[in-house]
């Protein structure tokens, strides 16, 4: 992973104390146009040059003249055209990459959901993954609001709905994580410049997703991720080189689950707070009846997804008090933080039936435990395009 920051133009210096290029890098940015496709070509290219066999997997220029002009010379792997609903589409022809086998493979936006009957996966990460689990490097772009993790607050932030997402474990996964940064005042004004979308897009763009407060929150997200993932990296440099040396308190946290409106919300505030506290995350849903709806099972294997895209550990525990069991759970597993869902009772219902809410607080102060309550909100969406690189 490098540190927060734009791309180094210079040349790198050969040397045997430098380490080998690394199988998975991601250029990560806050917005479209914030130059992710320029930075991924221009090391696609750099590379070719010192000797390595690169090809272009996909790439998307979006009519752009300079983007096409980074392609340069590199060679670019025919695409695959798909028929769908009455119209034809271009996807990353993945089984071709795999046939060509080069050194490294330049994948632009991984956040790309692939047209139905394009290949065998649904998403382009999972055409990312394939290539590098068969030994091929990949270069690859995404932006902030993709991240599952941070998809809601997005939403949330935008009001805009954001359809395509990156589970956060795939993002971790990659070896090299670089930010590529530009100040909202400047990406406006490439806005203006038709830099980034067509003329008749633009007007649009600059009230609504682009607008300066929406560029300047995204922006702060991008470097939060980034420097939560730099610091992790210098924690494990630490702990190797000096074992015996104590750089950090171990935190834990554990996010309660349940089938209510809004529980997804929960878990991904959960997951947020765990990353910045480099805390171990446990799902926990308790059944307190045999007798489950089968729609609280669907309901329930979606959120069971979501938390292992967030990369927690799923558990179940049948128990008749709910309370009880969360406190105990958080007891044994040692964990020092409690994230619940506000209760959606009346004042009424929690007067005669109580609040698993109130009652974990009031367990959680016997064991020192600190609790998180999370407010469910229920946000309409914008059903506008969604802006990606």
């Amino acid at each position: 992973m490098t540190e927060p920051g734009t791309t180094d133009h210079r040349e790198p210096v050969e040397s045997d104390a430098v380490g080998p290029t690394g199988r998975f890098r991601i250029y990560l940015g806050a917005a479209a146009g914030v130059g992710k496709t320029f930075a991924m070509l221009d090391e696609g290219w750099r590379r070719h040059r010192r000797g390595a066999d690169v090809v272009v997997g996909f790439v998307e220029t979006h009519g752009r003249p300079r983007t096409a002009e980074l392609i340069r010379d590199l060679e670019v792997v025919p695409r695959k055209v798909v028929d769908y609903r009455g119209s034809q589409f271009e996807e990353m022809d993945v089984d071709a990459v795999l046939a060509r086998h080069p050194e490294v493979a330049l994948v632009d936006e991984l956040a790309h959901t692939n047209i139905p009957g394009a290949g065998r996966n649904e998403k382009r990460w999972e055409d990312v993954i394939e290539l590098i689990d068969a030994g091929i490097a990949v270069i690859t772009t995404v932006n902030v609001q993709h991240l599952e993790s941070i998809a809601d607050a997005v939403e949330r932030m935008t009001g805009t709905r954001v359809r395509e997402r990156v589970p956060d474990w795939v993002v971790r996964r990659a070896d090299q994580l670089e930010l590529i940064d530009s100040s909202p005042e400047a990406l406006r004004r490439r806005m203006v410049h038709g830099n980034i979308y067509p003329a008749e897009k633009v007007p649009d763009a600059l009230m609504h997703f682009f607008r300066t407060e929406n560029l300047v929150a995204l922006r702060e997200l991008a470097l939060r991720f980034v420097a939560d993932e730099t610091e992790e990296e210098l924690l494990a440099y630490l702990r190797e080189r000096h074992p015996d040396a104590l750089w950090e308190t171990r935190e834990r946290i554990m996010v309660a689950v349940t089938g209510a409106h809004g529980t997804d919300a929960v878990i991904r505030r959960a997951a947020r707070i765990a990353a910045r506290t480099k805390a171990d995350l446990h799902a926990v849903h308790v059944v307190a009846s045999e007798q489950v709806q089968r729609s609280d099972v669907d309901g329930l294997e979606v959120l069971h997804k979501l938390a292992d895209d967030l990369g927690a550990e799923w558990h179940v525990l049948n128990r008749d008090e709910p309370a009880r069991a969360l406190v105990d759970f958080a007891r044994d597993h040692q964990v020092t933080q409690i994230v619940l869902g506000s209760s959606r009772r009346s004042r009424w219902e929690e007067f005669t039936k109580g609040s698993v809410v109130q009652r974990v607080l009031r367990f959680a102060a016997d064991c020192d435990v600190d609790v998180h309550v999370i407010a469910r909100r229920d946000v309409e969406l914008a059903e506008s395009t969604e802006h990606t690189e």
